[in-house]
């Protein structure tokens, strides 16, 4: 088995380093405790955390501010801060001024002078944590509040506050993009893929199931939506979802076949996925793990078929057809 599985386009999405020493013929390492827990986790659907950078629109103080102000509900909720302060009001404005950013602002306008850049770069970063309904709230902004105590404590100013005003428990954290040294934070996927492990290594310290894979991984095809969009699909205000919908749903009545350019690759992505379940599941068995191999075994069986976004909407819609049916033939009385 290689080193790391399921490498799929450059990117290992389950990413189990072997560390123990190959032989002459370079054999590879047996698994770790860790990654047969992480494998254990998966396979057992722990609840997954979630971490997003929401979009930019923060690239001027006023914005900052304006983001800092929503977050708090406008005076309504606590901020808490890096330095353990506890704020409450309109503090958006205030807080930006103690950061600096006003600083920060005259350094990146320097910095796209000299390189021509047609955009600045973001002042801060707008980060959301959140886990599935029924997670204990006051758990998860323990969770962040350790998490950016270890990731930026001492380097980038930062507040965060809780929200529960949608059934799943979510912390939004506002991060200056600049370090108190002048250093500029990119996050790239890598990033992100480490900040959700450990998101969920602190949930786990403190009791709370939770674990972080990709979701190819866990045999999903269907990509999360972006937040403004979900948002507002929720709300049932969304333009995007409603025409999408309007669209399959004509071509299902008119018996138009839906075909996909995208279909090929989320085919493909499967097949590498299952293929390396199945080593896993090899070496689970030769290193003695056999009633987990089998759990694993089955996981890959009872994965959804591979969807694209068109098809998911088409098997939504089939679905509701045939609910009304039901519904229909056994009438409630």
């Amino acid at each position: 088995m290689p080193k790391r599985i399921f490498r799929i386009a450059g990117e290992p999405l389950l990413d189990l380093v072997s560390h123990g020493r190959g032989g002459s013929h370079g054999a590879v390492g047996r698994l770790t405790p860790a990654q047969v827990e992480q494998i254990r986790r998966t396979v057992r659907r722990v609840p997954e955390v979630v971490v997003k950078v929401l979009p930019r629109g923060s690239n001027s103080l006023k914005a900052a501010g304006k983001h800092l102000d929503y977050i708090g509900r406008y005076g309504d909720l606590e901020l808490e801060t890096d330095d353990g302060e506890r704020l409450q009001g309109r503090v958006g404005k205030a807080l930006l001024e103690e950061w600096d950013l006003d600083i920060d602002d005259v350094r990146r306008q320097a910095d796209l002078a000299a390189t021509g850049g047609r955009e600045p770069p973001k002042l801060i970063h707008k980060l959301m944590f959140s886990m599935p309904a029924a997670t204990p709230p006051a758990k998860v902004l323990a969770a962040v509040r350790n998490f950016a105590r270890e990731e930026f404590a001492l380097q980038h100013r930062y507040a965060l506050v809780l929200h529960t005003d949608e059934p799943h428990p979510h912390v939004h954290v506002v991060l200056k993009a600049f370090s108190e040294r002048g250093l500029r934070l990119n996050i790239q996927k890598a990033t992100l893929r480490r900040w959700r492990a450990e998101f969920a290594r602190h949930l786990r310290l403190l009791g709370v199931p939770a674990n972080a894979t990709e979701r190819a991984v866990r045999g999903e095809s269907r990509k999360a939506r972006k937040d403004g969009i979900y948002r507002a699909s929720v709300r049932g205000e969304s333009t995007y979802v409603r025409a999408q919908v309007e669209a399959v749903a004509s071509a299902l009545l008119k018996g138009d076949i839906l075909t996909d350019p995208g279909k090929r690759t989320i085919v493909e992505t499967r097949r590498r996925v299952e293929q390396g379940w199945h080593s896993v599941a090899s070496q689970l068995a030769n290193e003695g793990h056999y009633e987990l191999a089998d759990v694993v075994r089955r996981f890959v069986s009872t994965m959804a078929p591979p969807r694209t976004e068109r098809e998911w909407v088409a098997h939504e819609l089939r679905q509701q057809r045939s609910d009304s049916r039901v519904r229909d033939q056994h009438p409630t009385r």
